[in-house]
């Protein structure tokens, strides 16, 4: 690289913001400090004066070279980042560092279980309107139409350019439902490899709009009655040698013995989940009936309205399932370390509670949802942090100290949005992601 280049170390936080600091590419590689508190601000910048942390304490970021990407394009400088590991002073993880939690639940999978997960984030966001700018439509196109496809062009091909050129694989590109929606496709990775590509997809996006002058946004929603941006993460099992043990042919519901107790997993601690997988005060205006998004603590076969969906593959190693409660104000390390140790959790119990949806469950009665184990999830973000904090078994899975940031982290954002409506707090998600 030329030593004027800047190199970005990149600190995909708690918040599900990437912060981090430059250096002239003359001195990567190297560390560079970092401060306990910053893992405190919230989505708007604020910082609760409730921290553990204040003014003390010391970090630094290690560069993990696996996770480095550079995207040189004309007229522009190069996007180069790498995604680090936040540590003490002494090389120990840092406690409330979101990497660092998935590791640790990567190692529990393996250990205890030999199993890996492979995964693969899906990303839907909105190009909010621009009147100035040529790619811009000026209404609605027909939904998922090439019509709506090449208004936007060159902006499409350029974001798939991009990730070609950073390695993430790329593999569908479309306009979505929504107006101005567009969904954004990686092929799947081992869990680490995936979350830090989650995190990088956003990025280059944000970066490839910038330079078309456009503006876009991940936002859960645009408009509280409006289309809503999910990221829907697809998770299958893998023995530590690579093969696919998700999918059992004998099975009615075609999932393993191991996939059916480490979903049931996921849908036994789903309230205390959605705490950390959709954890924007919006996110629940996104999760209600009807919305092809997630409202119940359910899964389904092909089912868009459960909050795991089963998706056959054509062989064995294209089964997977398909967690459909998350969006993008959420940091994909955490939502993958969530997850997987909900999956652990039910492996150690031996758990068989998947008990599948046979149709949609807005049409079934509440005794019918009663009796398949299905119910209401969490209704707002300050019911998902009480899930999560009546949850003793999953506040076992992390540190004291990630818990300990994230809430006061989040009650600090929630304060900061008291007393505005809905459209208010849609529109302050807007800015921000």
């Amino acid at each position: 690289m030329p030593d004027d280049d800047l190199v970005f170390l990149a600190y995909a936080d708690l918040s599900g913001h990437v912060r981090g600091r430059a250096v002239p590419g003359r001195r990567y590689p190297t560390t560079v400090g970092w401060v306990p508190a910053d893992q405190s601000i919230t989505p708007f910048g604020s910082l609760g004066d409730m921290n553990p942390f204040g003014p003390l304490g010391d970090l630094r970021l290690i560069p993990d070279e696996s996770a480095h990407v550079r995207v040189d394009r004309p007229g522009t400088s190069a996007f180069d980042v790498v995604l680090c590991d936040a540590v003490e002073p002494d090389g120990q993880p840092f406690g409330a560092c979101p990497r660092a939690a998935l590791r640790g639940a990567i190692d529990r999978l393996a250990e205890q279980h030999r199993l890996e997960v492979k995964a693969a984030f899906e990303h839907e966001f909105t190009m909010l309107p621009s009147p100035s700018s040529p790619d811009s439509p000026s209404a609605p196109l027909p939904a998922f139409s090439l019509q709506a496809q090449r208004a936007a062009e060159p902006f499409g091909s350029d974001v798939v350019r991009a990730l070609v050129a950073a390695g993430l694989e790329p593999e569908n590109w479309l306009a979505e439902f929504g107006p101005g929606q567009f969904e954004i496709t990686v092929g799947p990775a081992g869990a680490l490899r995936a979350a830090d590509r989650a995190s990088l997809v956003r990025e280059i996006v944000r970066d490839v709009a910038r330079v078309h002058q456009r503006s876009v946004t991940f936002s859960p929603l645009v408009d509280p009655d409006g289309v809503g941006n999910g990221v829907h993460v697809h998770l299958s099992l893998h023995t530590g040698n690579g093969k696919p043990v998700t999918h059992d042919r004998h099975d009615p519901d075609g999932l393993s013995r191991q996939a059916r107790a480490f979903f049931s997993g996921i849908v036994r601690h789903l309230p205390a989940l959605v705490a950390f997988t959709a954890p924007s005060a919006i996110s629940y205006l996104r999760l209600t009936p009807h919305r092809w998004s997630a409202a119940f603590t359910a899964a389904g076969l092909r089912n868009r309205e459960a909050t795991l969906r089963i998706c056959p593959g054509a062989t064995p190693a294209g089964w997977n399932v398909e967690f459909r409660a998350a969006d993008a104000t959420a940091c994909p390390h955490l939502v993958l370390a969530a997850l997987i140790h909900a999956g652990c959790q039910g492996l150690d119990e031996n758990l068989d509670e998947l008990r599948l949806l046979p149709g949609d469950p807005n049409a079934m009665s509440a005794e019918a949802l009663a009796a398949l184990g299905a119910a209401r999830l969490p209704t707002s973000l300050p019911e998902a942090l009480d899930a999560f904090g009546e949850d003793n078994v999953a506040r076992r899975w992390f540190d004291p100290l990630l818990i300990e940031t994230y809430l006061e982290m989040k009650h600090t954002e929630l304060t900061e949005l008291a007393g505005l409506s809905d459209a208010e707090r849609v529109a302050r998600y807007c800015e921000v992601f």
